[in-house]
């Protein structure tokens, strides 16, 4: 079902946010006694990395608080859906952290716009390094949240990463399975043809050749209302129009495929031990990713799967009805296991 543009177009927040957020009711400026918004930097693996801390209402460094990583979407940066939920999280009295991922936003790192799955994982591991030692943050009470490919490199992170007490996800996103098989295994015939393409644009990177991108072209509003499924054509309007920011971009580097087609969140679910949240909506083109990773979580024995009845993908983005039902089961989820 096609969603109008109109309905898109009421979400729009300010584009002129002091701290570039784009999403609705963001924070505009810090306020004494309400919840704060804190831009900072560290360094990971020689990388800047541009991040933002979101403290609690009344805010004491000196009392102890559980603490929130939130890992934003494929293309997605801090600014967009990832700090709706960090700001939300902190409305409930969290700490959060959400930060750009190393090569990608504000972060640093070249060429731009990398996307290797290991990268991922450690920018969340990066901001779990940086947030147990903020002042205030209880370490053994750590929860993690990913969004869309987040959500995927989220689970990655928590197989191995038992510093992550407990795990959600929100419209998790499997980017190996897709970068291999296609979205809803529509490119299975190309495979080969694509390893192809990415160890050639790998060996022209390392002759000093320029770096190649894959979905580097940019999309109209036709384009779009022709696409086929829901997460790519409402996926334009919210990155492109109504939540668009300029270090957001959907391209990456075609070597990165090399990693991409590789990589499996699937593969090692059984792993994971800690408490086990996944949301995703019941009209979510990209559900059989949740469902498929969820089913393989056999070695915890706390795990929900939480329909959000009537949201596509994007919707769980920034529809006020959609983001209060993921909300309300964070709040219970979280206060239940940290």
């Amino acid at each position: 079902m096609l969603i109008s543009t109109s309905i898109i177009a009421s979400s729009q927040n300010k584009t002129d946010n002091s701290f570039g957020l784009v999403y609705k009711n963001a924070i505009s400026e810090n306020v004494l006694g309400k919840v704060n918004i804190q831009l900072v930097n560290y360094n990971l693996n020689g990388i800047k990395i541009a991040a933002n801390v979101y403290t609690p209402a009344n805010y004491d460094p000196s009392k102890s608080y559980p603490a929130i990583v939130v890992a934003h979407p494929n293309g997605g940066v801090k600014e967009q859906v990832a700090g709706l939920y960090a700001q939300r999280l902190a409305e409930s009295g969290y700490i959060t952290i959400v930060a750009d991922a190393s090569y990608q936003g504000a972060s640093g790192g070249e060429p731009r716009n990398v996307d290797k799955p290991a990268y991922r994982i450690e920018d969340i591991r990066g901001m779990a390094d940086y947030i147990t030692q903020y002042a205030g943050v209880n370490a053994e009470k750590l929860g993690l949240l990913g969004v869309c490919g987040g959500g995927g490199y989220s689970l990655a992170a928590a197989q191995t990463d038992k510093r992550f007490k407990a795990v959600a996800t929100l419209s998790m996103f499997n980017s190996g399975l897709v970068r291999r098989n296609g979205f809803k295994d529509s490119q299975l015939s190309t495979i080969q043809e694509r390893l192809k393409q990415a160890s050639d644009a790998r060996a022209q990177e390392a002759a000093g050749g320029e770096v190649l991108y894959t979905a580097n072209a940019k999309t109209t509003d036709e384009q779009a209302d022709k696409m086929p499924f829901d997460l790519y054509r409402e996926g334009h309007y919210y990155y492109n129009r109504t939540h668009a920011h300029p270090n957001s971009t959907f391209r990456y580097t075609t070597s990165s495929l090399l990693d991409l087609i590789a990589f499996d969140v699937a593969t090692n679910m059984g792993l994971i031990n800690q408490p086990l949240l996944m949301m995703a909506g019941s009209k979510a083109d990209t559900y059989y990713m949740t469902e498929d990773a969820f089913s393989k979580a056999t070695g915890t024995n706390d795990k929900e799967l939480f329909v959000i009845d009537g949201a596509t993908h994007i919707q769980t983005y920034y529809v006020p009805d959609y983001v209060n039902q993921a909300m309300n089961k964070l709040k219970e989820f979280f206060g239940n296991y940290l």
